[in-house]
């Protein structure tokens, strides 16, 4: 396979235009990060002012994650066949315009398409980006490069909910929640008019097709299973419901049966099937699914508990969870510090109990204090999450990814980066519906939102459990770690 532009002749751009290049990747990266989060907090309030049930909340999240699952699939296969730069700008602007229509969104159904429309097109945009940075900078300069990510990540992850929050209170022009979207206009536009400007040309002369079938096979696999867990709540579980999870069981194996014939008739699969047969990476995407799932499910409760059951404003829902984001920070810290390389496996297990003492110290002090409870008080439990959710995340990847051969990376890291998704719309499907249906049973909102910590509490002893599955170290220095 050759490529049309040689990473030779794109590293030898001129150092500025590399790292103009770079920040153009890093701001379409920040858009990604910032509409994860922002909705967890605007929720109730777009709710309230849009109408639509509780589903809206839980689709707000879930569709705009599982839309970005099922398209990071293929996404980079995109920039591969068509040119990364293409792509890239198709990308931005396709995220500008689905962020204007939710800005402008006239009802629920309007505004989740519109979020549907966002992942998609993010996940078209994003790969891209990555994928250049690898060809764009030499070896000795990609540290640094790649480095520039955990801080943006960091910072996003802390300012998010407390800009949506801001934008939310601060209702300016009138918009209120929509600001939250149409913020995304100017850094959408700039990006994409930069990205015309500093991103190289890029594309693989013998990239192969798109495997359209497995694209259609797994996406409708993923909404046979998310719509029946969001919706079947307010409709009372007809019968309906568990049929479709179980056809979705059943379409993922047919997924799985079609992906063999097309690597065994030597056509590219969408996924190496070879992946699954290596228990450690099986282990590992398990175990990201229960730790994504627990971590998106619990942010979207308890963006719910603070507003709708202690009365708080969005910005200090908001502030409310800024000790969990700032644990967040420390713990990448410390594993970034060293503690990764020396602990390898066991950085991510202490990771977990970590989290699970936080989430218990959280529900722990909710049961205590009651509806009185302030956002000093919720600090420490938030807190602790926070560290163990970053030396959790700090080695996962790597670790998981161990075992692969190198010409099964590609494909197995896109498995995993979009199993991290699914389990965002998945854990705000099953934790959501678990939340609102405590409350339709007249439970107190302090009581759900324990329930929810517990069960978050149990999906991080699963990725504990799961985690022995998993090599030793991300790079294994002997045989048999």
């Amino acid at each position: 396979m050759t490529v049309t532009a040689s990473a030779a002749a794109t590293q030898a751009q001129p150092y500025r235009w590399r790292w103009a290049a770079l920040f153009v990747i890093l701001a379409a990266e920040v858009m990604d990060l910032l509409d994860a989060l922002v909705t967890t907090i605007a929720a109730p309030t777009i709710q309230r002012e849009l109408g639509g049930s509780g589903s809206l909340v839980q689709w707000l999240s879930a569709g705009y994650t599982l839309a970005m699952a099922v398209g990071l699939i293929t996404g980079g296969r995109l920039g591969d066949l068509y040119g990364r730069k293409r792509m890239f700008v198709i990308g931005a602007l396709g995220f500008t315009a689905a962020s204007l229509l939710c800005g402008v969104a006239a009802s629920p159904e309007m505004l989740i398409g519109s979020r549907v429309l966002q992942g998609l097109f993010g996940a078209v945009m994003i790969p891209q980006g990555l994928g250049l940075i690898k060809e764009m900078f030499p070896p000795q300069e990609l540290g640094k490069a790649f480095g520039m990510f955990g801080p943006v990540m960091t910072i996003s992850s802390v300012g998010g909910p407390v800009l949506a929050g801001w934008l939310v209170d601060a209702d300016f022009f009138g918009t209120g929640w929509r600001m939250i979207f149409l913020i995304n206009l100017p850094i959408g536009l700039a990006a994409a008019l930069a990205a015309m400007r500093f991103l190289p040309e890029h594309r693989l002369s013998g990239a192969t097709k798109l495997d359209l079938v497995g694209v259609a096979l797994v996406s409708v696999a993923a909404f046979l299973m998310i719509f029946p867990l969001i919706q079947g709540r307010e409709l009372g579980w007809p019968a309906w419901t568990f049929v479709s999870m179980a056809a979705s069981v059943a379409v993922f194996a047919v997924f799985g049966r079609y992906e063999s014939r097309r690597a065994r008739s030597g056509r590219d699969p969408l996924v190496t099937p070879g992946l699954f047969r290596k228990r450690a990476f099986t282990g590992g995407l398990v175990a990201g699914l229960a730790f994504f799932s627990g971590m998106m499910g619990l942010g979207l409760v308890f963006g719910l508990y603070t507003q709708l059951g202690l009365g708080f404003t969005p910005l200090q829902a908001g502030l409310t969870g800024l000790p969990q984001a700032i644990g967040g920070v420390l713990g990448f810290g410390l594993a970034m510090a060293g503690l990764q390389e020396k602990l390898g496996r066991g950085l991510l297990q202490i990771g977990t109990v970590v989290m699970a003492a936080g989430a218990a110290v959280l529900a722990l002090t909710i049961h205590l204090a009651g509806l009185d409870v302030s956002g000093w008080q919720l600090a420490p439990g938030l807190a602790l999450v926070g560290v163990g959710m970053g030396l959790t995340m700090a080695p996962f990847f790597d670790i998981v990814l161990a075992g692969v051969e190198p010409h099964e990376s590609g494909s197995a890291s896109g498995t995993l980066t979009a199993v991290q998704q699914l389990g965002g719309a998945l854990g705000s499907a099953v934790l959501g519906t678990l939340f609102f249906n405590l409350l339709a049973n007249e439970w107190s909102f302090g009581s759900s939102m324990q329930v929810t910590v517990w069960v978050e509490v149990g999906l991080l002893g699963l990725t504990f459990a799961l985690s022995y599955l998993l090599p030793r170290r991300a790079r294994p220095e002997q045989p048999g770690h």
